[in-house]
């Protein structure tokens, strides 16, 4: 069954806290988002290797596997994004259409414990992605292909806020399973 792709434009959270999940972009620098990217990799191996990770909770969200191999390819995909933003003048980023991946890569039928330590790996290697960037890194620009304006320094908010949300939805979709 097919998921209803998310359209909404959510880079108001690099100023805004998220109503829903708490993260407050508005207070966080990519000096904390190593940090928070790689506490937010441990909440998700203990919910993959339960049974009913797998399961949806209704026909319109995904099943917590779906979640996590999402934030597994936020992950890398934010990695490369910064790669090219920190070596190419003003780059704009390939398109990624992540509902279009969750179907294409087939989300829902992936090994639990096999995406529970590629999401570990991605994070930590997101992480240290970001720990690296120097100072005078912070401002240099890459766009998104609907326009959206990012420098270093608000793309890495902006991403942080993704598997911190997508945690909060696992917990709050499917309190069986936490």
């Amino acid at each position: 069954m097919a998921i209803e792709p998310d359209t909404k434009n959510w880079t108001w959270v690099i100023e805004t806290p998220c109503t829903d999940c708490g993260y407050d972009g508005s207070a966080t620098t990519i000096r904390d988002v190593p940090g928070i990217v790689e506490a937010n990799a441990t909440g998700w191996p203990g919910a993959l290797l339960r049974e009913d990770a797998r399961q949806r909770p209704d026909e319109h969200t995904w099943s917590t596997l779906e979640y996590a191999a999402h934030v597994r390819d936020v992950h890398a995909t934010m990695t490369e994004r910064l790669t090219l933003m920190l070596t190419e003048d003003a780059p704009t980023f390939p398109n990624w259409d992540q509902d279009a991946t969750a179907v294409e890569d087939r989300y829902a039928e992936q090994d639990p414990a096999t995406v529970a330590r590629e999401l570990g790996a991605a994070a930590h290697r997101a992480a240290v992605a970001f720990d690296e960037v120097r100072d005078d890194q912070l401002e240099r620009t890459g766009l998104r292909s609907d326009g959206s304006t990012f420098t270093v320094a608000t793309l890495a908010v902006y991403y942080a806020h993704d598997p911190v949300h997508h945690l909060w939805d696992v917990r709050r979709t499917h309190t069986d399973q936490m």
